[in-house]
């Protein structure tokens, strides 16, 4: 153990937290491993032990100050291209049979016939008017 360069130390060291950032999906133990990396980078270019560990906790706690915030604002971000029933909110639609609030009717979206019903229950809408979907609550289109 004590012919063991140190090092080899940090690189173990940096694969002991590589295994579980794997297994748990927790990005903050890959930023520990890197700092671990820069630890056996200084100890390979003869840097002593005070220098190692400050090296190690500088480059470890810089990744989680600077990373860890960008990651949790992309991770906040809606994506940019809705898809799905999404995509389908804001639409409009042409009415081909009657809607109210109470008792529904169909309407024509995207190139498909939909169930619909009006969002205001005392609105009628006849055939031949747009409407606006405002949500999709199953397959039933909510307009207005």
């Amino acid at each position: 153990m004590a012919d063991i360069d140190a090092w080899v130390w940090w690189l173990i060291g940096a694969a002991a937290l590589g295994i579980p950032l794997v297994i748990t999906a927790m990005p903050e133990l890959g930023m520990l491993a890197v700092g671990a990396v820069a630890g056996a980078v200084t100890a390979g270019m003869g840097g002593g032990v005070v220098l190692q560990v400050i090296v190690f906790a500088v480059v470890s706690c810089a990744l989680i100050a600077v990373v860890r915030p960008v990651a949790a604002r992309h991770r906040a971000q809606k994506p940019q291209l809705a898809t799905g029933v999404e995509a389908l909110k804001g639409k409009q639609a042409l009415v081909v049979e009657r809607v109210d609030g109470q008792e529904g009717g169909r309407i024509k979206l995207g190139g498909e016939i939909w169930s619909a019903r009006a969002l205001d229950t005392d609105a009628t809408f006849e055939p031949g008017r747009q409407v606006d979907v405002v949500e999709i609550e199953g397959a039933t289109a909510i307009v207005m």
